[in-house]
């Protein structure tokens, strides 16, 4: 899984050996080192992917393949540049491998669900709080279009569906989970809306993960 999802954070044209080093990242530092399996504190691919961000922002944001070139629809939408929703939806964009297609995104979330393996709890409330907080304070506040646009582009519902609701990484105590997924959603917002990138969502769960145990010390069941 740690492998799939690192592979779907990088862009389509990059070299071998940044998987490769990715991976020994993501097992040997994030996992191994702090007990194994189980026992890491963040998400092993979004640190391995921070990491190579890091290392390597040069290839890691070169998102030109045979299909595609040129900037992504965040970037071109934090300067204002109109983008086409429909083709950030099907998948007819440049990004990572993972983060282009919200339409398989969500089909693959569906059978998520469909399957017991993740509930709604993080994902309603990652994205309802982005949504919120993007409303209140981007360019265009509310209009419909503008946060369509910010939902379907880049890494938010990959994020919110395959990596925030990862069993180690995230709280167990019911209400710690929908603190968990506001604080991904603020973060996002954040980071998307004042920071220098155009994207956040790695960080923002990256931190998320950290504040964890914090947030099961204060949201944990009393007798």
């Amino acid at each position: 899984v740690t492998g799939l999802l690192l592979a779907l954070n990088l862009p389509p044209a990059a070299p071998l050996w940044v998987p490769v080093l990715g991976g020994v990242f993501a097992i040997v530092m994030v996992k191994q080192l702090f007990g194994g399996v189980g026992h890491n504190f963040m998400n092993p691919a979004l640190g391995a992917r921070c990491f190579l961000m890091i290392s390597f922002p040069a290839i890691m944001t070169n998102f030109n393949c045979d299909a595609y070139s040129g900037a992504t629809p965040l970037f071109n939408l934090k300067n204002s540049v109109q983008v086409n929703i429909k083709d950030m939806i099907i998948g007819n964009t440049s990004g990572t491998i993972g983060e282009t297609s919200m339409l398989c995104i969500v089909i693959g979330a569906i059978i998520l669900f469909a399957v017991g393996v993740i509930d709604y709890v993080i994902p309603l409330s990652y994205i309802v709080s982005f949504v919120a907080f993007v409303g209140l304070f981007g360019t265009y506040h509310f209009n419909w279009g503008y946060i369509a646009a910010q939902l379907a582009g880049g890494g938010l519902m990959l994020g919110a569906f395959f990596m925030a609701t990862d069993y180690v990484t995230c709280p167990i105590t019911p209400k710690g989970r929908y603190i968990y997924g506001i604080i991904l959603g603020i973060l996002t917002g954040l980071f998307r809306i004042f920071g220098a990138n155009a994207e956040g969502v790695s960080y923002a769960i990256i931190i998320g993960n950290l504040l964890v145990p914090l947030i099961e010390r204060v949201t944990i069941p009393r007798a």
